[in-house]
């Protein structure tokens, strides 16, 4: 839609006059219409919920008001009634709730963005189904959907291998555990070459986003005229961020590795003549980059080099390809543990895989809301068949659903809109997964758990989490704290972290108390129903503070209703670990898959919480 602003700031008013939609745009729940709005009178109390939950001035500035028309044009798209399945509907129920997410744009990272994109992936997405359904899609189709996100990439053939460079798409994007391996040897005159990891490019900007720039330079540059390696990023609206060098001073560590390897620089200490590098002209180099919790690492002939903490909005998941340029010989290029959905044609037990249907408003003793990403399909396989087989959730007494936000891959959301229809198990979110959004869904598992269930608790976790359901239940019927209940392991003292490289960075603008209010760490806390009730309240009314960090959110909005009067009772669960596992536990995170699956294969066997790594 074409915007044109008129006329300058006059009074307290200003008239936008937008080209009109001819179409109303239904949500897939209800006869509620989005608004149209052709001129805008900025001081109408209507417009109340597209402002910030923050006091209003008296007079809107141009920025502002633009900012509800963007708002208007980029949630008009993604909720048009369509002849959905009632299974189909029933993953979008959290969606249609949750349409005045732009208003919340302010503190939260590429929030915009992310609904825009999401824009794109929708339509790109619903082009697909509209011309499946045309052709019936027959069973055939469904061996083919397995090849389209391959565990296993190689090429070994150097005829791919030319002057200008190569490119390896990775069709599905990358997780924690992936792995790029090239092997070659630095050549030419400089011997300096380039890794790029990039990711997918949309309509408005063909130059895709850089998630990883990693540059080797073996006759110096500007800086130093010492062999060095150099990592950044690089996006459109940036451009490059600040370059990480290696050699470096920099004691900073990504998952306990340092950015850069102290050898790196020292001299060689068995010929005591040039310092240490790891890589030189005219020699055989085998470099694996892996991904890991925080960032990537390269390894170089075995040794650890360097690593690089992930950039907001510049997660791995959304790679869709490797690009490697310079002066380099390659031998071959291989791309491991990359994600990949089910084969649906072999699985065996896929009855007692999906999930039990909820009629709306379904009474509950607990619902949980699983985050994950669009890609992780592995982690949400290993969830449905382990601790989603308690015999509560099996039972209906207690529900679980994943809540997971679109892709910018279509590949991607291709197998998403698949899962989606065979498990009945996810929620679809309408923005673009990026890490700095989660507090949206923090917002998602709130809504579903008070308004399309009606649960006495509800608990967020995520995929890479073990809950032992039965002990959630457990405690919190003995606590028999049916109000105000915030139960997980609970942090009381907690300080931001003011250090800029730090991953959980908050600057004094985002959060300017020196200490959080109680909150509980992200890997499994619940809250009762009165709580959950509260945010969704908030969240239509337009009143709810956004942070970026959604479990210490969580805790900064049970602290502010405390004010109001809330009686707010803490139960504090040291069982939650909330890094790793340890026997006797409720919660253990950052499992793999496999281990999700030895987990539960224990607790069968031996009817105890023992952990297997």
């Amino acid at each position: 839609m074409k915007k044109w602003l008129g006329g300058v700031l006059m009074g307290s008013f200003i008239v936008i006059l937008i080209l009109r939609y001819n179409v109303m745009f239904k949500n897939p729940f209800s006869n509620n219409t989005l608004r149209q709005r052709i001129f805008v009178n900025t001081t109408d109390p209507r417009l109340k919920w597209v402002q910030q939950p923050t006091v209003s001035p008296v007079v809107q500035s141009p920025e502002a008001v633009n900012q509800v028309v963007v708002a208007d044009e980029l949630v008009s798209g993604l909720f048009l009634d369509r002849n959905f399945s009632s299974e189909v509907q029933s993953s979008l129920f959290t969606w249609n709730e949750m349409k005045h997410i732009v208003n919340y744009s302010k503190g939260l990272p590429n929030a915009l963005e992310a609904v825009r994109e999401a824009r794109i992936a929708w339509d790109n997405l619903m082009d697909i189904v509209a011309k499946k359904q045309q052709i019936e899609v027959n069973e055939s189709s469904v061996d083919n959907k397995g090849k389209q996100c391959p565990y296993f990439l190689s090429k070994m053939d150097t005829k791919d291998f030319g002057d200008k460079g190569y490119k390896l798409r990775i069709p599905c994007g990358l997780i924690q555990g992936s792995a790029i391996t090239i092997i070659g040897i630095p050549n030419g005159l400089s011997g300096s070459f380039r890794i790029d990891l990039t990711g997918e490019s949309v309509p408005e900007e063909p130059n895709p986003p850089i998630v990883l720039h990693y540059n080797v330079r073996l006759q110096g540059d500007k800086v130093t005229e010492d062999p060095v390696i150099v990592q950044n990023t690089w996006t459109t609206a940036q451009d490059w961020g600040e370059e990480e060098r290696c050699p470096s001073r920099n004691n900073k560590k990504v998952d306990d590795l340092k950015q850069c390897s102290e050898k790196v620089g020292k001299l060689d200490n068995r010929t005591r003549s040039k310092p240490y590098f790891p890589f030189k002209l005219g020699y055989l180099s085998v470099m694996t980059l892996r991904v890991g919790e925080e960032g990537f690492h390269m390894t170089v002939d075995g040794k650890q080099i360097t690593s690089f903490a992930y950039r907001e909005g510049l997660e791995p998941w959304l790679v869709n390809e490797v690009r490697i340029f310079g002066d380099m010989n390659l031998t071959s290029v291989l791309a491991s543990g990359l994600p990949t959905s089910e084969d649906l044609e072999h699985i065996d037990d896929l009855d007692a895989l999906r999930t039990v249907p909820l009629p709306l408003h379904r009474p509950l003793d607990l619902f949980i809301g699983v985050f994950s990403t669009a890609n992780n399909f592995k982690r949400r396989m290993a969830v449905r068949r382990t601790w989603m087989q308690y015999p509560a959730v099996k039972s209906g007494t207690v529900a679980a659903r994943f809540f997971v936000g679109l892709h910018k891959n279509q590949i991607v959301n291709e197998e998403l809109w698949s899962e989606i229809k065979t498990y009945g198990d996810i929620q679809l979110m309408p923005f673009v997964d990026y890490y700095g959004l989660i507090t949206w869904k923090t917002i998602a598992i709130c809504i579903f758990g008070t308004e399309a269930v009606s649960a006495k608790y509800v608990m967020k976790t995520d995929d890479d989490a073990f809950v032992r359901v039965d002990e959630v239940l457990g405690t919190i019927s003995k606590e028999n704290v049916k109000h105000g209940l915030l139960y997980g392991l609970i942090n009381y003292d907690a300080q931001p972290h003011r250090n800029a490289d730090s991953k959980w960075n908050i600057s004094p603008e985002e959060y300017p108390e020196k200490t959080y209010p109680p909150w509980a760490h992200g890997p499994g806390y619940v809250v009762s129903n009165d709580i959950a009730k509260v945010v969704y309240t908030k969240h239509k009314e337009g009143s709810l503070r956004m942070f970026k960090l959604e479990d210490v959110a969580m805790g900064i909005w049970i602290a502010e209703m405390k004010k109001e009067g809330f009686k707010v009772y803490y139960k504090d669960e040291n069982r939650v670990y909330n890094e790793g596992c340890n026997d006797g536990f409720v919660v253990a995170h950052y499992q793999s898959p496999r281990e999700m699956l030895c987990l539960w294969q224990k607790l069968q066997a031996e009817g105890v919480a023992k952990c297997c790594n």
